[in-house]
């Protein structure tokens, strides 16, 4: 890493000296980080490589209790442009995304998480289709099309229900204009990892969506991973929707509304079985029902789907 950094050091300088401003709107790219010492260093060098330079990079640790928060102090040292904040206790993921959304000061939010990287030439061509569709919100998804593509609140919405999943990316699939993202109060704080999509549903509720092609990150699998506590999805996929389903404004019929909360509970109906079939924990069981604020007409509904 000490030779990359010297590089770096090198190219920031040329930077400093002789790089005018770009005309593409200012970013902040958000990267939360807790005991990442294996993967952070390839994490913020994929972002300073970019060739689109008008952004700053706000690192927020999260109470490590490795070598994190040194190895993003070197980047810091050598790149005005990298901003290092520690939180003193441990927040946990989204509050601490939250948090680092607090600190930014550019046009639009972009999240690179310390144990991805970024694809070289993606943001500025996420940035540029942002400025020229003055969109507010865009996420990356397999729609099909060759080119960025930009569907209305009712279409993204029937879509992602009744085809297929066109919102669920995690935070480092979207690009949000900073402004919106404030006035939708920020990611809720309440379910787990599934947080980001009660977000993405409520951004998605109000505004034309962006949606693109091409990736910004390259998204690591480890054993490390949120997306590994297959519990918590348990008890919180049913519980997100059961309240952005009343919650949210949606641009949908009554009766889809319905229908999708009879599903969702449904959903949850089978998704217990089976961990029950795969555990035979009783008490682990109990608890995710208990954790979803699960009735006993609930799970008539969702056993029938009256």
């Amino acid at each position: 890493m000490h030779k990359t950094v010297q590089k770096l050091s090198l190219k920031m300088a040329s930077i400093d000296s002789g790089c005018n401003q770009t005309a593409i709107p200012f970013v902040s790219v958000l990267m939360t980080a807790y005991n990442r010492e294996k993967f952070i260093a390839e994490a913020i060098e994929s972002v300073l490589n970019s060739e689109y330079l008008n952004f700053e990079l706000i690192v927020v640790d999260d109470a490590s209790n490795d070598k994190t928060v040194e190895i993003v102090k070197r980047y810091a040292t050598i790149d005005h442009r990298v901003h290092l904040y520690r939180n003193e206790r441990n927040l946990g993921d989204y509050p601490n995304r939250n948090r680092a959304a607090k600190y930014a000061k550019g046009k639009y939010l972009v999240t690179v998480d310390s144990d991805d990287t970024m694809y070289p030439g993606v943001l500025e061509k996420w940035v540029r289709e942002m400025e020229t569709h003055q969109a507010r919100f865009g996420i990356f998804s397999h729609l099909g099309n060759l080119e960025p593509t930009v569907l209305s609140s009712e279409e993204v919405l029937k879509t992602h229900f009744f085809h297929r999943p066109i919102l669920s990316f995690g935070p480092c699939a979207t690009i949000v204009l900073r402004s919106y993202f404030l006035e939708k109060m920020q990611y809720p704080e309440k379910y787990g990892p599934a947080n980001d999509m009660y977000h993405h549903i409520k951004l998605a509720a109000s505004t034309p969506v962006l949606f693109f092609p091409f990736p910004l990150v390259n998204y690591r699998l480890h054993e490390l991973q949120e997306k590994n506590n297959t519990y918590s999805y348990l008890y919180n996929n049913y519980r997100y929707l059961r309240d952005a389903l009343v919650e949210i404004p949606l641009p949908l019929l009554k009766k889809d509304i319905r229908y999708l909360s009879k599903k969702n509970k449904r959903r949850f109906v089978i998704n217990l079985v089976k961990f029950w079939l795969e555990t035979r924990d009783w008490k682990r069981t109990a608890k995710a029902v208990q954790y979803a604020q699960f009735s006993i007409n609930d799970f008539l509904t969702g056993l029938l789907h009256i």
